[in-house]
């Protein structure tokens, strides 16, 4: 399960932390802006381990409906077909969102998922007994649950830094002529 550790040192710690949107009009362009930025990444990040999640169900759900109906092809033979059913398989949420930015964690997410069920080798789900495979669709299945919830509050924090934003730019405090000259490394005029 994905806990938040009040005052904990992790980026998902202080995107959640009660403290990060309050009051964000008090704070400077470049700050809401670098707020918004940690919160995109954490959010790139909670997508990439619920993929990875959506995946092992996709496996253990395709060995179980074959051995329900006693199909002859492994799951490896059809693991391309069963994982290519899951793209583009819109959010029931709609919470979907085209993420700009690569995980930075995929390495640690991939890891975190294969220790879920560290007895299940999903490599060769053929092998696995029943309860083995229930057990291992369940703790997924939970763990989807608990990074998906993660995942909703965090695009929430993300909205609120971009309608903060927003609100500048619509109010003329903030310009794009300042913005594109400080990418440029140019004064601003």
């Amino acid at each position: 399960m994905i806990e938040v550790r009040p005052g904990g040192r992790r980026r998902i710690d202080r995107v959640l932390a009660p403290d990060y949107v309050r009051d964000l009009a008090r704070l400077d362009l470049a700050e809401v802006r670098s707020r918004r930025d940690d919160a995109a990444q954490e959010e790139t990040d909670l997508s990439y381990l619920r993929r990875l999640l959506h995946g092992r169900i996709d496996i253990v759900k395709a060995e179980q409906k074959r051995r329900l109906e006693g199909g002859s092809s492994s799951v490896v033979e059809r693991l391309a077909e069963i994982l290519a059913d899951n793209v583009g398989r819109a959010s029931p949420s709609g919470s979907g969102r085209h993420q700009p930015l690569e995980p930075s964690r995929a390495e640690a997410h991939r890891r975190h998922v294969e220790a879920l069920v560290s007895d299940a080798d999903l490599s060769d789900v053929s092998t696995l007994p029943d309860e083995r495979l229930d057990l291992a669709l369940r703790t997924y299945a939970a763990e989807e649950e608990s990074v998906s919830r993660r995942r909703r509050e965090v695009q929430k924090v993300v909205d609120a830094l971009n309608d903060e934003i927003g609100a500048r730019y619509k109010a003329g405090s903030a310009s794009v002529d300042t913005l594109l000259a400080a990418e440029r490394g140019d004064e601003p005029r």
